[in-house]
């Protein structure tokens, strides 16, 4: 089985799976475009799956397909295409997405409560297990069958648990001090769902999630197409 040694997040970087072999930061970041898509494909009812249909779904050139999956052995048949249950199977075994991940979040407002009551999570392996907020009127109250927590509690139950992937879904002002927490208490992957950057150190990945951040970088191309520019 290939499974990746590590998560990063940013252009131009290798990782390396279990064997050593340096892989393409560009193709890890594919691999959940394509699984996506695969299990879409099988929730229809189909079986097999062509690079180059593969290749319409996300919008990736199916030569680029062939190649990301030939990181990690030999898939597919000329003239038949993928297994897509077998792919599946295989793509989230090199994710590590074919075991349950424990995440625990900050934050149970509206972010946090629309994050954690989010299907698409357990249909991946993810499945918060803890909730936490500094707000006394929160603390206490429900999020889906999770009893919301104090933040004192953080590392005690990040400990019990054995949980390494932790979200911040928190006031801005705040994000840092989480982030503080989650690293004193041995998380390795932080999700930012705040507008600030904060800082960890070297051995913790951190993937800033703001949808601000990303609807301005969209609302640029919007202008261009409208033939809209005010420089």
């Amino acid at each position: 089985m290939v499974t990746i040694a590590a998560w990063h997040f940013g252009g131009g970087h290798m990782v390396a799976d279990e064997h050593g072999r340096r892989i393409p930061e560009g193709v890890i970041e594919r691999l959940p475009l394509y699984l996506g898509v695969l299990i879409q494909l099988r929730q229809d009812g189909q079986s097999t799956v062509s690079s180059a249909r593969l290749g319409e779904l996300t919008d990736v050139n199916p030569a680029q397909i062939r190649r990301d999956l030939t990181h990690f052995g030999s898939f597919g048949k000329r003239g038949v295409g993928y297994d897509i249950v077998t792919l599946v199977d295989r793509v989230q075994r090199i994710l590590g997405a074919d075991h349950v991940h424990r995440l625990a979040l900050v934050g149970a407002g509206n972010l946090g409560s629309a994050i954690a009551n989010y299907d698409g999570l357990r249909q991946h392996g993810f499945h918060v297990t803890a909730i936490f907020d500094a707000d006394p009127h929160k603390v206490g109250t429900r999020i889906g069958d999770i009893i919301v927590q104090h933040i004192d509690d953080l590392a005690r139950t990040v400990t019990d648990q054995n949980i390494r992937i932790g979200v911040i879904a928190v006031p801005p002002e705040a994000a840092q001090g989480v982030a503080d927490r989650f690293t004193a208490a041995g998380v390795r992957i932080m999700l930012n769902y705040t507008p600030v950057i904060v800082r960890v150190p070297p051995t913790v990945t951190l993937h800033n999630t703001d949808p601000v951040h990303e609807l301005l970088h969209t609302l640029y191309y919007l202008s261009r197409l409208e033939g809209v520019s005010r420089v």
